[in-house]
C-alpha cells in the first residue's frame, strides 16, 4: 500500500541514525569523554529515568488528540536537535544535562513509531509490520558499515587536534552530527504519513484506567521489567565488553554486521514466526536465546567462537523487541495503543533501564565485564523458561471485531 512507503522510509532513516549512535555511545563516553564506568552507568540511566515520565505523557497526548503522526514528527525533530546539543556537551555535568534534554523527546520516539506503524498497518496482514520493521534493521546495518569508513577518512585531521593513546577513535564525536542529520530527515518523512483512520482514534479522559484492570497487560509489564533489566545494561555496555577482550572499533562494527545479517531475514519472517509460535512464543524464544548468548559470551575465550556466538543476537531482537509490541497489541485497546506502548517503554526501557544501566556500570567497575554477562545470561535463561507460566496465552487481534470497534469509535 502506498501509505507504507513513508513509514518504511521513516524506519530506514531513523534506525540508520541508531546504527551510528547506539553501538558507539558508551565507547565515546568511556574514552573520548573520559568518564568512569560508574559515570557511564549514570549517564545511561538518565534516558530511562526521563523516559519514565516522558513516554506515557506523549502517549496520552497522542491518544487523546488522535494526532499520532504529528506528535511523532514533533518528537523526531526534537531528537535531531537533542543530538546536536549532546555533541557539544563537554564534561560529566554537561553530558548529563544534554542527555536529559534529548531524553524528553527521544525516549518517546520508538513507542510512538511502533504505535503509529501498527495502526497504519492494522489491515495489511501479519507479515506487514515485520517487513516494514526490517527496513529499519537494513538502515541500521548500512550505517554500521558506512560510519567507521567516514571516521577513517576524517581521522588525520582529528588525530592532530586530539592526540591521545587512551582514545582509539578521536573523531568519534562526529556521530552526533551524522545522527542528527538522519533524524531530521526522518522527521520530514513523518509529515507524509497518514493521519486518518485507525491512527487517528481518540481516547476519552480516564480511559487509560482500563489498562490497570487488564491482568494480561499487568503480567506482561512485570515480565518486561525483569527481561529488560537483564538485557538493557549489557547491551549498552557491549562495546566496552568487546574492548576488554582486545577488540577495537572495527571489531565492534564486524560483530554488528554479523548480528544484523542474521537479524534482517528473521525480522522479515516475523509473520511466519508469529503464525507458528504466537507473540508469547516469540518472547519465550527471544529471552531464552538472549540468556544463552550472554552465558556463552562470558564463558568463551576463543575470539572466533565468541564472534560466532553474537549471531544469536538476531533471534533475541525478533523475540523480545518485536514480540513485545505484537503481544501488547493483542491485549491493549486500539484507542490506547500509544499509551500502552508508552507504559511498556516506561517499564522496560525506563525503570528496568535505570536499574540495569547503573547495576551494570557498578559491576564493570567492581566485578569485571565477565561477571556482568554471566549473571545476565543466567537470569535471562531462567526467565525465558518461566515465561510460559508468567504470560497468558493470547491470540491475534480479531480483524472483524477490530473493524466493528473502529467504526463505533469513529462515530463517537
Amino acid at each position: 500500500m502506498w501509505h507504507s512507503i513513508p513509514l518504511t522510509f521513516y524506519w530506514f532513516t531513523y534506525f540508520g541514525s541508531l546504527g551510528i549512535f547506539y553501538p558507539y555511545f558508551t565507547l565515546y563516553l568511556r574514552e573520548n569523554a573520559g568518564l568512569s564506568g560508574t559515570q557511564v552507568g549514570l549517564v545511561l540511566a538518565i534516558s530511562p529515568l526521563i523516559g519514565m515520565m516522558a513516554q506515557p505523557f506523549w502517549g496520552q497526548v497522542a491518544d487523546r488528540t488522535g494526532a499520532r503522526t504529528r506528535v511523532l514528527a514533533f518528537l523526531t525533530l526534537g531528537t535531531a536537535l537533542g543530538y546536536i546539543g549532546l555533541g557539544r556537551a563537554d564534561g560529566f555535568i554537561q553530558i548529563c544535562l544534554a542527555t536529559s534534554a534529548l531524553a524528553i523527546v527521544g525516549t518517546a520516539v520508538f513507542p510512538m513509531m511502533t504505535a503509529v506503524s501498527l495502526a497504519i498497518l492494522r489491515d495489511a496482514g501479519r507479515h506487514a509490520f515485520g517487513r516494514v520493521r526490517a527496513w529499519g534493521t537494513i538502515g541500521y546495518f548500512i550505517l554500521i558499515i558506512v560510519f567507521p569508513w567516514t571516521l577513517t577518512s576524517y581521522q588525520p585531521v582529528s588525530t592532530a587536534s586530539q592526540p591521545s593513546a587512551q582514545v582509539s577513535e578521536p573523531a568519534l564525536g562526529l556521530m552526533f552530527s551524522f545522527a542528527a542529520a538522519l533524524v531530521a530527515l526522518a522527521a520530514a518523512v513523518a509529515f507524509l504519513m497518514p493521519s486518518k483512520g485507525a491512527v487517528a482514534l481518540r481516547a476519552e479522559r480516564g480511559d487509560w484506567h482500563e489498562l490497570l484492570r487488564n491482568r494480561a497487560f499487568l503480567r506482561f509489564l512485570a515480565f518486561s521489567l525483569v527481561a529488560h533489566f537483564l538485557m538493557h545494561g549489557p547491551m549498552w555496555l557491549f562495546p566496552i565488553f568487546i574492548r576488554s577482550r582486545g577488540g577495537d572499533l572495527t571489531t565492534i562494527r564486524n560483530m554488528w554486521i554479523l548480528m544484523l545479517l542474521v537479524e534482517i531475514p528473521l525480522v522479515f519472517l516475523t509473520g511466519s514466526g508469529l503464525k507458528r509460535l504466537g507473540a508469547r512464543g516469540l518472547l519465550t524464544v527471544g529471552v531464552t536465546i538472549g540468556g544463552l548468548r550472554w552465558l556463552l559470551s562470558a564463558s568463551i575465550a576463543d575470539p572466533t567462537i565468541f564472534f560466532a556466538v553474537q549471531a544469536l543476537h538476531g533471534i533475541t531482537v525478533v523475540g523480545l523487541n518485536l514480540g513485545s509490541p505484537l503481544y501488547l497489541d493483542t491485549v491493549a485497546p486500539e484507542k490506547l495503543r500509544s499509551t500502552a506502548q508508552g507504559i511498556l517503554s516506561m517499564i522496560g526501557s525506563g525503570l528496568a533501564g535505570i536499574l540495569s544501566n547503573f547495576t551494570s556500570g557498578w559491576l564493570v567497575d567492581h566485578g569485571g565485564t565477565g561477571l556482568l554477562y554471566f549473571i545476565s545470561g543466567a537470569g535471562s535463561l531462567t526467565l525465558g523458561i518461566l515465561s510460559v507460566w508468567i504470560l497468558p496465552a493470547v491470540g491475534m487481534r480479531d480483524d472483524v471485531s477490530a473493524q466493528v470497534s473502529l467504526a463505533k469509535e469513529t462515530l463517537t
